[in-house]
């Protein structure tokens, strides 16, 4: 009985030792393929390189945090998350930054989200995308956040009609029409109240139309 109790004992522990092995130290359930979902722009080549995970390294001992931290190197992601699919699975579900606004300098144009982060410098400001202007544009600054925050607040058909945006102060926002009319928004403050009432505001013939306070509002 002893000697079928140590067999047994024996027995289990090699099956326990080689389920380790083949799990965490072999290349038997190692990572063969890398599925990236959610890039639109970035090529799934260079977040694949970004991960650094060799191929089939034991899919158990990825280092998930080390991946995510890597792949968010690349300025145009806004988000990483990494999951083991077994058997040999490394998934890399990304969100892209949008670009929601653009500062020019030097002749170029610098594409930054609603974060304030440049996601990308190009040589015209694309079609459909607001040049910002601010004295100390930077991810943070009061006034740089105020006016990104006034810009994703427009509807979509307000928005189409916005060609720049300026902003003094954090309370200084204003907008320039592709028409060459201007707005005087002020604030980041009551966005749905500002935009409802300057789409009729819109129809009657104006310079410069003041909705800073949605419940006086004053045309030029």
């Amino acid at each position: 009985m002893k000697a079928r109790n140590a067999f047994l004992v024996l027995l289990t522990a090699g099956v326990v030792g080689c389920a380790v092995w083949l799990i965490f130290f072999s290349p038997v359930l190692g990572v063969r393929s890398i599925d990236i979902v959610g890039n639109v722009t970035v090529p799934a080549e260079r977040i694949e390189q970004q991960a650094g995970v060799p191929e089939l390294h034991p899919l158990a001992t990825v280092d998930l945090a080390g991946v995510e931290a890597r792949v968010m190197q690349i300025r145009q992601l806004a988000s990483a998350k990494v999951d083991r699919v077994w058997p040999g699975t490394l998934k890399i579900e990304v969100v892209e930054r949008e670009p929601i606004a653009a500062i020019t300098a030097g002749g170029k144009a610098a594409l930054i989200d609603k974060g304030g982060v440049v996601i990308e410098i190009q040589n015209t400001v694309p079609p459909g995308l607001p040049t910002l202007k601010v004295d100390r544009p930077a991810a943070g600054d009061p006034t740089t956040m105020a006016a990104l925050r006034v810009i994703q607040s427009l509807p979509d058909d307000l928005a189409a009609k916005v060609r720049g945006v300026r902003a003094s102060s954090p309370e200084g926002v204003s907008l320039e029409l592709s028409d060459g009319r201007s707005v005087v928004w002020g604030g980041a403050d009551r966005g749905a109240d500002k935009a409802r009432i300057l789409k009729t505001l819109l129809r009657r013939k104006a310079s410069v139309y003041d909705v800073s306070s949605p419940d006086v509002v004053t045309l030029k």
